[in-house]
């Protein structure tokens, strides 16, 4: 049986969207998103976590992912970006970075942004899911290996930040995507996808093993 496929409108995701999403629920996200992976997580830990008073022009650049992240969604992406004949950014290729690198920054992340929702592949860790549970948001699994298609569901670049200073796979970019389909693998109420793999696996490893 098919399961129903639950559309979302980024940014502005309700909490009570969220809380009803389950793990294994499949979602298509249309809408703005950002991305952002290890650079961009320490820059964001170091710069208005952890520091109690950031510069100015770095207040700017909060103020700036914040119109598009609070309710929104934070994709672990290094994209491929060229641009065009009207010298307009394009993504060539947009996969999904393995997310269990972010892990130490997950959770002030997402509480700093408000998210409702993080794209990754390959899973994240217990502090990752406290915070999905604590604040709303759900963690997105994308299809891993097919970076072109994914790339199509990019429709616009609205902007970059931090383009210069971090680097094209590392910067903050601010894009319109359009029916880009995800599966929560670990969802608001501690359930994880993930881990369940993990225990069964463990168990049928000690199944095989105990019939040697």
């Amino acid at each position: 049986m098919t399961k129903n496929i639950i559309e979302l409108k980024s940014p502005g995701i309700s909490e009570d969207t969220i809380r009803n999403l389950k793990k294994g629920d499949v979602v298509s996200i249309s809408g703005v998103m950002v991305t952002g992976r290890d650079v961009a997580h320490k820059y964001l830990k170091d710069t208005f976590i952890s520091s109690q008073n950031p510069p100015e022009s770095e207040k700017l650049v909060l103020e700036n992912l914040k119109k598009y992240l609070d309710g929104g969604i934070l994709y672990h992406c290094g994209p491929v970006v060229y641009k065009d004949e009207n010298n307009e950014y394009k993504f060539s290729a947009a996969g999904p970075t393995t997310s269990i690198r972010e892990e130490p920054y997950e959770y002030d992340v997402i509480k700093l942004f408000n998210l409702r929702g993080v794209i990754g592949k390959g899973g994240m860790g217990a502090k990752t899911l406290k915070a999905c549970q604590e604040f709303g948001s759900v963690y997105l699994h994308a299809i891993g290996g097919a970076a072109t298609y994914t790339a199509e569901r990019v429709k616009k670049v609205i902007g970059v930040g931090k383009l210069e200073e971090f680097g094209s796979p590392e910067a903050f970019w601010i894009i319109e995507v359009e029916n880009f389909e995800c599966v929560v693998t670990m969802d608001s109420h501690g359930d994880s996808l993930h881990e369940s793999l993990l225990l069964e696996s463990e168990k049928i490893q000690k199944e095989i093993m105990a019939s040697f």
